[in-house]
Parts: C-alpha cells; structure tokens; sequence
C-alpha cells in the first residue's frame, strides 16, 4: 500500500484475517453476522441476521452458559468479553473452536445489552496442558467465577436429589472438565453411591456399602473432612494400593475426592475424574472445593426437603379418603393441594360418609354425606385437628343425626379440646355438610362459616347457591346450623371448596369467585378434568421454573370437591342440555337481607336474556313480592324461578309461595303513599300474572317473555 492511499474497508481487512464480525442487541433477540462469522458458525458464507435460539443450536450448551456469566461480568468491571466456544453440527459433533472478544455494554431503560464483536476460529489446547487449564480469555478469575455465578444459582434451584445430581452431571468447570463424577452419601460406618455419572450402568457395585474405615480415597475424605487430590495413575497406585484395582479399569489419569460438608459435619465425598493429567494448582483446588460446597448445600436442602415432603404427604394421604366405588346416576371427584410452605401439611380436608339406612356402601345406591372443612392454620396442629374433626364428623353422621345435629355435636367437641384459657393458639373450623339422596338428587347441607356451594347448571350457567349457616366450628358450644334443601337436577353438578382455591394468587372473595366461574363456564368435560382444571387455573405448574396463569404462590391449602348428578339417557343416548333452567330459595321472616341474594340469584339466572331492560323489571318485581310476604304477612316466602324454550323465544317464570292465607288485591295509592303499587307494577311489567291459592297459602307468580333478537 502507498503512502497516502486510503486504507481498506474495516470488513475487507477482517475477512483477509479469517476473522468475522457480529451484532447482538438481546432487546430484540437477534445476532448481525457477517459471511465470515456466518461460516465460522457453519452457515453459508453471507450476511444474514439470526434469532437466540438459531445461534444457540449452534453453539454448545455448556458455552452458552459461559457466554452469559462473561458478559455480566466484563460489564460490571469494563473490560473485554472474552470467550472460547465450540461449534456443533446438526448431529452434535463440534467442527471447530472459535475465540469471540466482544465490548459489551447495558441499557438500563430497556435492561438489555447490546454486544459488537469478533470471531476467530483457534486450535483446541492439549487437555491438562498449562494452556488448557488457563481460561479461555486468559483471564482465569473471570472464567472462574462465572462459572461458579452459574453453579451456584443451578444448585440453588435444584429441588430434589436427582435434580441436583443432573445439575453436576452437566458443570463444566473453566479449562479443566471431569468426564467421570460420582456422589457417596453415608449411612452408618459404609459409603452409598448417591449418584455417578460417566460410567455405566452396575459400575457403582464394588463401591455401594463399602466400610469408611477401606483404604479408599472418599472413605479418607468422609473420615478425615479433607480433600484428596491425585494427580497421577502412579500416585493413586501408591497411596491407596489395595482399592488401585477397583479404579484402574475406569482408565482415568487424575482425581480429586472432596468431602460434603454441611455444618462441620461430613454427608458424604464427590469425586470428579479426568482423563488427562491435572495438576490441581491453587486456582483448581479453589473452584473443586467451592463446588463441593455447593453441592454440598445443595443434597443437603433436597434432603430435607424430600423428607418433609414425603413426611406430610404420608400424613396427608393418612387423613385424607378415597372417594370409594361409583355412585348410580352421579360422579364425584375431588382433589387436595397442600401449601407451598413449610411441611406442606394443613387443615384443609374432604370426606365421603355412607349414612345409616341404606348400604353400607354407596355404590348400592345408598345415602351418603359430602363433607368438606379448613381447620385454621396449616401447620402440623391444624392437620392434627383436621383428622380429629374426620373423625368425629363420621361418628356423628354414623349414628343417623340429620346435618344441623352433626355439625352441633361437631363444633362442641372442637370447643372442649380447643378452648383451653391457658393456651393462646385458640382453633376454629368452617366446614360444609351434604347429605345427599342419589336417587332423587336431594341435598341437605348445613354450613359453618364455609363458603356457599356453586352449581353449573347442564347449559353451562353457573349460580352461587346461598345456603343457610352458622358460626365456625369451635367458637360457640351451642350454635345452631340450619338446614337448606334443594335438588341437583339431571346433567348439573355441584362445587364445594375451601377459600385457598378462591384466593389464591391474591385474589380476594368477589375476584377470585370471578375467575373460577370463568373456568366453571368454559369446561366441557368431565368431572375428573372438570377438577384438575380447577386446581390447575389457580395454581399453576408445580415447577417453579415455569409459571401459570398466576404466581406460583401456593400460600393456602386448596381442597375442592365435584358432585355431578349424570343427565338422563334418551334412546339410548345421553340427553341434551335440557330447555329449563330454574333456581329455588328460600327468605325466611328473620333474614331480610336474603332478598338482596334472591335479587343476585334472579340475575344469574338470566345472565344470558337478550333484554336487560326485562331482566331489570323481573328483579324489581321480585323485589316487590318478597318484601310483601316479608311486610304483610308472619310466614316465609318461596322463589322458584325459570326459564323454558330455545334462545329468543324462552319464557321465564318467577313464582313467590308463601302459606298465608290472605290473598293480594289490587289497590290504588295515593299520591304520598308508601305501599300499594306492588301488584300494579306487575300488571305494568309483566306479559302474564296470576295469583294462585294452595289450600295453606298462596302463589304469586309472572311471566316474561323473551323478545327475539334482532
């Protein structure tokens, strides 16, 4: 080149150079690379711009992992990137080894890094050679510790004992990789093998149940708590000569066996065999220790947690029934989700009970109670007092007392093993009690304190059923629980559960209610995948690796139970969703307020009426005829409403029952007056009205008809 010429474009001296250049902006996740770059990656040869996930199938796994940990750390201290990484094919064979220096910076605002950088391709070191244990960037501290930032958070989230042992099956320490691990575990004076990885299968025979006092190496390191390092055949052979032959097949040139050390105590030793000669320099031995920390840390949390884990799940499973054989004519299925916390035991629970007078068994035909409860609390004294509460429950029930009685009894013995003035871990109970008639789709339920049943109905909609109930179990001895009765029509089925399935994920009532009408709605299936639906829209995959729809927060327990009254069969066939869909309530003279759920009830009912200004006059004029029963005369009133017919062309019937005996008449108030207009409005409103008597009592009732859509 002459003086004075200009100089060439940067590209066209890197490509002379075998040298690419590349662009990567992880806002948007996507890599520039130009034709060198593109063919040291094993592209063809041009420009083009790649994805992550293109460059990372490129690229092997263990690298990519040791890209991210280097940039996170050049960029804390300002420095290069500097990485060494292998090429893979499609059949995940490596065909080179190239070298990228980058200059990495990060944005804030977008909280992304944007990298420009180079690719050279370089020769593989010598494995065990000074070059080969250096770092890849010939920093080592850097290589070092973001491989160890990586390890450690892996270890970190590993959550049981297996996980834990894929997790340092795949460590790939900077310079220096074992091909040969293995994880022994104590019990008693012997070494178990935890896990190995790198030999075959049955290879771990000689060396399960082997004595801590055998000339072995991880014997030495269980029983001294120091480290042994072995950098040679010929000094394994010298140092341990008797178990030299249980190692010499395995053809390995170096070892190092650290102990697992968890609060001073040794839990075990890790072994990691190499190939290739290592000379365990200072800067080895750190990362090998720092790892056997780690792991240790790590077997030692899975441990634990696997035996809480399996500790209540026992208990769990102890205190918590099988549903028992089928039901003629209905289906029932139920599902239990511990907390996530602690010992994942709680209060929450469910029962089926065969009641006197019919079978002993339900598939005969027999009455039978659902029982659903939360204990306060989920800890180990809440699932205590769940299973006491099983079983009080089902010796009551057993001895024929009708659902007010069980729950009576119930809550005076959970007062006097509770109520203890000395002791200031006071418990209580909600619960619901059912006795169900399979044959007639009768139930009878009495609530303490639990929420109200829900109902989807065989076309879909979904009513919240208020029930009559009383106070907690346990708080006062002698609470009364009222009885409310009403009949699960063919193809409907009935929801219970506990308020951990309504609020969890921080939701409250009237939110989480919303949600799970929304998944009650939308199902079309069965009752067992009716159920795991449930449980799954609000909890979410158990992994925690993954999240659901909501956090996974688990911070309640969750119990849910199903009963499904089967349609009726027609020719042969199961029959359609049936053209009535009706609801039954009842307001007695000392719960006015319940005219406000009659109001709800009504609106749920029609959630679907093409006319909302109808659905508002029906609501009003049920307002008027409840609060005249509730006014005029001493008795209770009865609503049976429903709706019959093919979408546009439905009519819906409202009738209010009550036994007094005077009949209404129609009056003409003045002008100031505060009463009297109830049976003109409904004459106003409604396309049909009647008054009809009923020996005892009487039956108001109008009807409405539905306007066809437009």
């Amino acid at each position: 080149m002459r003086t004075g010429e200009p100089l060439p474009a940067v590209g066209d001296v890197l490509a002379s150079l075998a040298t690419g250049l590349w662009h990567w902006d992880t806002s948007t996740g996507l890599v520039a690379v130009d034709g060198e770059a593109a063919r040291l990656l094993g592209l063809p040869p041009e420009g083009t711009t790649l994805t992550e996930a293109q460059v990372r199938a490129r690229l092997h796994p263990v690298d990519w992992n040791e890209i991210t940990g280097v940039i996170q750390l050049a960029v804390a201290e300002g420095t290069l990137a500097e990485v060494r990484v292998r090429i893979m094919d499609e059949r995940g064979r490596i065909v080179r080894i190239v070298r990228s220096r980058s200059k990495p910076t990060f944005d804030p605002g977008k909280k992304a890094y944007e990298l420009i950088g180079t690719l050279q391709e370089v020769t593989e070191p010598t494995p065990g050679s000074p070059a080969g244990r250096s770092a890849v960037t010939g920093d080592w501290r850097r290589s070092r510790e973001a491989f160890l930032l990586d390890a450690g958070r892996a270890l970190a989230e590993a959550r049981s004992t297996a996980e834990v042992l894929r997790v340092a099956a795949g460590l790939s320490m900077p310079g220096f990789s074992p091909d040969g691990l293995a994880v022994f575990g104590v019990e008693g004076d012997r070494l178990t093998i935890i896990g190995h990885h790198g030999q075959r299968p049955g290879d771990e025979g000689p060396f399960v149940h082997m004595a801590l006092e055998t000339d072995y190496p991880a014997a030495e390191a269980v029983r001294t708590g120091r480290a042994v390092y072995l950098s040679s055949p010929e000094q394994y052979r010298s140092r341990y000569p008797l178990t030299w032959p249980l190692a010499q097949r395995f053809n390995r040139q170096s070892w190092a066996f650290l102990p697992l050390t968890v609060q001073g105590r040794p839990m075990g030793a890790w072994m990691a065999a190499f190939t290739y000669p290592v000379a365990f320099t200072p800067d080895e031995r750190s990362v090998l220790t720092t790892v056997a920390r780690m792991l240790a840390q790590a077997l030692s949390r899975a441990g634990t947690a696997e035996t809480e884990r399996e500790l209540s799940e026992g208990l769990q499973r102890t205190m918590l029934p099988t549903l028992g054989p089928g039901i003629p004519g209905m289906d029932v299925a139920a599902r239990y989700i511990p907390t996530g916390g602690g010992l994942q035991v709680g209060g929450d629970w469910y029962d089926m009970i065969p009641l006197p007078g019919g079978s002993s068994r339900t598939a005969s035909g027999g009455r039978f109670a659902l029982v659903i409860g939360d204990v306060q609390g989920h800890d180990v004294r809440a699932a205590g007092l769940m299973g006491q509460l099983r079983i009080a429950l089902r010796a009551y029930a057993s001895e024929g007392h009708r659902p007010d009685a069980v729950l009576s009894r119930v809550s005076r013995f959970l007062h006097g093993i509770t109520n203890d003035p000395d002791s200031a871990d006071l418990r209580f109970a909600t619960c619901l009690y059912a006795e169900v008639d399979p044959r007639t789709g009768v139930l009878e339920i009495a609530r303490a304190g639990h929420p109200d049943p829900v109902i989807r109905m065989a076309d879909g909609t979904v009513l919240l059923r208020p029930t009559a109930g009383g106070l907690p179990l346990g708080i006062d001895p002698d609470a009364d629980y009222p009885t409310t009765r009403f009949t699960l029509e063919p193809g409907e089925t009935m929801m219970i559960c506990t308020d951990g399935l309504i609020e969890t994920g921080g939701h409250d009532l009237d939110t989480g209610w919303q949600r799970i009408r929304t998944i009650l709605e939308e199902h079309d299936g069965g009752s067992e995948e009716l159920a795991d639906a449930l449980v799954q829209a609000v909890h979410g995959p158990s992994s925690h690796h993954t999240t659901g729809p909501l956090a996974d927060r688990r911070e309640d327990d969750i119990a849910v139970l199903l009963l499904s009254r089967r349609g009726e069969e027609r020719g042969g066939t199961a029959a359609v969703r049936p053209e009535v869909r009706r609801t039954l309530l009842s307001v007695a003279q000392a719960e006015p307020e319940r005219v406000s759920v009659a109001r709800q009830q009504l609106r749920e009912l029609l959630h679907d009426w093409s006319s909302e200004e109808q659905v508002d006059s029906a609501v009003l004029l049920l307002s008027e005829l409840l609060a005249n029963v509730l006014l005029h005369t001493d008795t209770d009133a009865l609503l049976l409403a429903e709706i019959a017919g093919e979408q546009g062309e439905r009519r819906m019937r409202v009738e209010v029952t009550d036994a007094g005996d005077d009949l209404p008449h129609k009056r003409r108030p003045g002008e100031l007056a505060s009463s009297g207009r109830g049976l003109v409005l409904i004459e106003l409103l409604a396309d049909a009205w009647g008054v009809d008597p009923r020996g005892q009592g009487k039956s108001i009732w109008f009807e409405l008809y539905e306007p066809a859509a437009k």
